[in-house]
């Protein structure tokens, strides 16, 4: 499975007078300081995997290197999602689970390419930021220097997987309702804004692992 994390064809060389077989890293932004890893082919360990895994998990991320370990091969890996544009991809969903309630704390490693669009996403969905926000320079500033090659998604970027989150965690909401084993309990409320528009809000509340939640289902504007 580890293959997958390197393009498809390793290249045939003689280094030296001994034949080796050389494995390009697959992702857009190689996190190593060489993109490629030489396994020489006379030596006794020659079918060993060790330095790709080393390679790719530096690269791509434990997280991305446990999951593909679980697959059969890397035609398996390549066509299950795991990867995505030059990183960890799972879903961005599936990053969210990973960032818990508590005491938060920070990683030494440095976000991969889809776990920093999910930062972002969850950030200007929490703090009601305007996408625009990623393109500002002070933030760019701030999280580029001392690592200027940290991947920063574009606003559009971050406006296409907000998108996307939406729509996932609409059907998953969805599902859960419906599938719901108990009391479902819904509220509306309108109001008018200082701007004088009137809006509706829906709101679905009952209990969850024994937690009162309360969601909001829908918000609409009253045309009149």
């Amino acid at each position: 499975p580890v293959y997958a994390f390197f393009k498809a064809d390793p290249v045939y060389q003689l280094i030296d007078g001994r034949p080796c077989h050389v494995f390009t890293c697959a992702a857009a932004h190689c996190r190593n300081p060489t993109n490629a890893v030489r396994r020489y082919l006379d030596t006794k360990d020659s079918n060993s995997t060790s330095g790709l895994r080393k390679h790719a998990e530096k690269c791509w991320g434990a997280e991305a290197l446990k999951a593909a370990q679980s697959a059969a091969d890397a035609n398996t890996v390549r066509s299950s999602g795991i990867l995505a544009s030059g990183s960890f991809s799972g879903a961005i969903d599936k990053i969210f689970e990973r960032l818990g309630k508590g005491r938060v704390t920070y990683s030494h490693r440095a976000h991969t390419k889809v776990e920093s669009r999910a930062e972002c996403v969850r950030w200007v969905a929490e703090s009601l930021r305007p996408v625009g926000i990623v393109g500002d320079r002070g933030f760019l500033s701030i999280a580029k220097t001392g690592r200027p090659d940290h991947y920063i998604p574009s606003p559009s970027t971050v406006s296409r997987d907000l998108k996307n989150s939406f729509v996932k965690c609409r059907t998953r909401i969805a599902k859960y309702l419906q599938e719901y084993d108990g009391a479902l309990s819904f509220a509306t409320d309108a109001w008018t804004s200082p701007n004088h528009r009137a809006y509706v809000a829906f709101t679905v509340h009952l209990e969850h692992n024994g937690v009162p939640l309360s969601l909001l289902l829908d918000f609409v504007e009253v045309p009149r």
